[in-house]
């Protein structure tokens, strides 16, 4: 007798969505890799190194369900403590971890899905923590001594959403580039943008977001030469009157950027998840309870329970998002990729399942995906 945990999901048994799409093959989820800095610290044991002694604070950290995050702290002091890290410096250690990992996840991906970095046709790298000009794509094209002639494109700012809106022109990149293969890069230092200064604004984020980078490789090409679920179907959806709910501010008194949360962004997001992912779906002859797998973003506790309340989803449907907002805290935009790489280790999807893929950042903005393996 089959175990129930590897029948297929009831959804397979719609048919496939009715799109007025050319004879051109979809492009398809091929391969995946991550990368983190090798320093990684328990809430806690933040707590300790930043002295933070103010119980509003701990408990904020403490009440995360977050264990572990990896992150590059500033440089010990001699006289004890952390030492201040100017905007400079914070923009520095954005280029050089970025680079770094950046450049391990690629590597990652490609080996995971039997290519070379010869066979890249196209490269995006998303990022929301720094500003460089060049962008990670060209400094990565040089760090990797990929082909100058690849064709490549850099999403700066847009934030934790960021992932599917430049997924959306990878996979048009590779429909219209029928068998070459284009990779995607989420390129995050969320300690670059970090501000001390003992306040709750700050202690927020400060006990919230990590380091790292996820790469996911997209071709459009005959599934039997590399498997992996196509790409049916984006939809976005802003909610400008809550455009100031996530945003980038100067502060004058710390001379560096932060970041500010609206206490009220998991409602917000909540509230319109159930709109955006109908929207998703109308058309296609599907209703949610046929989708077999959700990978959403890590955005914390809070922003997890509303989307997945509104949604009628089960823990166990964003088990792989809680793992990773445990293990790792929120990645920004690269935070659904970790999760869909969970996903895939587990084995479990099966051909002709539906897959959402949802992100959410600044904007207020919410991003999904259709997928289908």
């Amino acid at each position: 007798m089959t175990p129930l945990a590897q029948l297929p999901h009831p959804g397979v048994l719609r048919s496939a969505p009715d799109t007025t799409l050319s004879d051109r093959p979809r492009a398809r989820l091929v391969g995946i890799g991550t990368a983190v800095p090798p320093t990684s610290y328990s809430q806690r044991e933040l707590l300790d190194i930043f002295e933070i002694d103010d119980p509003r604070v701990r408990s904020v950290f403490l009440s995360s369900a977050i264990e572990r995050r990896f992150l590059t702290l500033p440089p010990e002091s001699p006289t004890g403590g952390r030492l201040l890290e100017e905007q400079g410096a914070l923009l520095a250690k954005h280029k050089k971890q970025g680079i770094e990992v950046g450049a391990r996840a690629v590597e990652d991906c490609l080996k995971n899905v039997n290519a070379d970095l010869s066979d890249i046709g196209y490269l995006c790298c998303v990022t929301s923590t720094g500003f460089l000009t060049p962008g990670f794509s060209a400094l990565l094209i040089r760090e990797l001594d990929i082909d100058g002639h690849c064709s490549r494109l850099d999403v700066v700012g847009m934030g934790c959403n960021a992932g599917l809106n430049g997924l959306n022109a990878v996979a048009g990149w590779a429909r219209a580039h029928p068998g070459q293969l284009a990779l995607m890069v989420c390129v995050e230092s969320c300690s670059a943008a970090y501000v001390f200064d003992g306040t709750m604004r700050t202690s927020v984020v400060n006990s919230l977001f990590g380091d790292g980078a996820g790469a996911i490789a997209v071709i459009a090409e005959d599934p039997e030469q590399r498997p992996g679920p196509e790409v049916l179907k984006f939809t976005s959806c802003i909610i400008p009157e809550a455009i100031d709910a996530m945003r980038y501010d100067w502060d004058d008194e710390q001379s560096r950027f932060s970041f500010f949360l609206d206490p009220d962004v998991p409602y917000v997001v909540g509230a319109h998840a159930e709109l955006v992912v109908d929207r998703l779906l109308s058309g296609t002859g599907l209703r949610r309870s046929d989708i077999a797998h959700w990978t959403v973003h890590s955005g914390g506790k809070k922003v997890i329970d509303s989307v997945r309340i509104n949604l009628g989803l089960t823990p166990h449907d964003v088990r792989h998002t809680t793992g990773v907002l445990r293990d790792y805290g929120n990645l920004s935009s690269g935070s659904f990729l970790f999760s869909y790489d969970r996903l895939c280790g587990e084995g479990l999807a099966r051909r002709g399942e539906y897959g959402v893929l949802m992100t959410m950042g600044p904007g207020s903005t919410i991003e999904t995906a259709l997928i289908r393996w």
